[in-house]
């Protein structure tokens, strides 16, 4: 495991897991939202094709991402493993909207220094309800990847529950 891909619907854990992921194998994390968000009010970042291509081309990583389509390919193409927090909505959507409480109520700054805003709660592209609608599109789309020939020499680990992931990586020798 040198270049991994730690992928899974919003709010299953993707970035706590491959931070805890990069600490016990001592591989660069890569957080995906801060790649592609560049600054106030959610600007994308017009060089997030170069930037993750920098990364991609590099020995050792973990980005915590299926990947946006911009980049998608190339990261599955240049991954060595994919870890899939394949959990379920009743496990998800406590967890993101704990999250977006609590980011919202401590004015977090997050990606390019933007926060959650209670309005933000309305609206399509909040993440709960964004974890909510593209829940069944995102299953589908990383099963459809880990399925696809074109990524079969990728090794897999499909994990159903958080505490079979506390155990999957509490079994993972420390320091690469």
């Amino acid at each position: 495991m040198e270049r991994i891909l730690v992928v899974g619907s919003t709010g299953a854990g993707k970035s706590t897991l491959a931070r805890a992921l990069g600490r016990r194998l001592d591989v660069p994390y890569h957080e995906m939202d801060a790649l592609y968000f560049a600054g106030p009010g959610w600007a994308v970042n017009e060089r997030l094709a170069e930037d993750v291509g920098e990364i991609a081309a590099r020995p050792r990583w973990i980005i915590d991402s299926l990947g946006y389509p911009d980049v998608r390919d190339l990261l599955w193409d240049r991954a060595d493993t994919v870890v899939w927090l394949d959990y379920g909505r009743h496990v998800i959507m406590p967890r993101v909207l704990r999250r977006s409480l609590r980011r919202t109520v401590t004015r977090e700054s997050l990606f390019g220094g933007n926060r959650e805003r209670w309005r933000d709660w309305l609206t399509r592209d909040h993440p709960a309800w964004w974890a909510w609608s593209r829940y069944p599109v995102r299953r589908r789309e990383i099963g459809e990847r880990v399925d696809d020939p074109r990524f079969a020499p990728l090794t897999v680990h499909r994990l159903g529950t958080p505490r079979t992931t506390a155990a999957w990586l509490a079994g993972l020798p420390s320091g690469g």
